[in-house]
């Protein structure tokens, strides 16, 4: 049974997320269709490209995912499926697939007409040209055939910022519960900081997890992303700060 993700920022109250899936299992009857988000910030390439690096490295060998965060659609932007650590990607070449694609990797320029709606909405890739690809590659068809090779793809950049005792780095992406995942490597960390964002400043302390600090107070942590990570527990850090992604930060250890 083939399986197919799909990550995209077009919410769960329209046709949109359906459509596509109905493309799939027309081509591709029985596929398992996985949603990983369908509420990824809306044209945010970089959150679409954070979300489904986090996801696909715990899906088996052979998986397709499909991410659509699409701002340049009907634009001169590539359509691509990559191959990459034993799985497929398939979507727009404007980064969203660059960090869930692991080196090395092989790229290919979606050109086929089969690959391909009969009729292709200029607004409307993920359903004409995406999820068709990924129902054909789910049926069987052959990754080569799926146009020329491509000799790059463009990358997120994801500024490298090490935990130090006095360091700057960025909010990468607020997640559902409000946390802060930040551009900073996770590391096992203890002590007091003290948090500089957006002209605030706060005082937080390390900890394993939530509990290791009072109800309402703010916790710096190494998180699942493999980041570390800014919350409130039992509240919101980004309601607290007002940070969003894209915010710089500050950290400095007091003690």
């Amino acid at each position: 049974m083939a399986v197919v993700t799909l990550t995209t920022d077009f919410g769960s109250s329209d046709a949109y997320v359906g459509a596509m899936k109905g493309v799939v299992l027309s081509l591709a009857p029985g596929t398992m269709l996985v949603d990983i988000c369908h509420d990824i910030p809306a044209q945010d390439t970089r959150a679409g490209a954070l979300v489904l690096a986090d996801a696909a490295r715990y899906f088996p060998a052979g998986c397709i995912h499909v991410a659509v965060v699409d701002p340049g659609v009907g634009s001169e932007r590539a359509g691509i499926v990559v191959a990459a650590g034993g799985q497929l990607f398939v979507g727009p070449d404007n980064g969203v697939l660059s960090l869930a694609a692991p080196l090395p990797r092989r790229v290919f320029r979606i050109a086929g007409e089969h690959l391909r709606s009969a009729e292709v909405s200029p607004t409307f890739h993920g359903r004409d040209i995406f999820a068709v690809t990924a129902g054909r590659l789910a049926a069987g068809s052959a990754l080569e055939e799926s146009g020329p090779a491509k000799d790059d793809m463009i990358e997120v950049a994801l500024p490298p910022s090490p935990l130090t005792d006095d360091c700057t780095g960025e909010i990468l992406r607020v997640d559902h519960f409000g946390n802060l995942i930040t551009s900073l490597a996770s590391v096992p960390v203890t002590g007091h900081w003290r948090l500089e964002c957006d002209g605030q400043v706060f005082a937080l302390a390390a900890g394993l997890t939530f509990s290791a600090v009072a109800s309402g107070a703010m916790v710096l942590y190494a998180g699942s992303s493999g980041r570390m990570e800014i919350a409130v527990r039992n509240g919101s850090a980004a309601h607290l700060t007002l940070a969003r992604a894209g915010s710089p930060l500050r950290l400095v250890r007091l003690s």
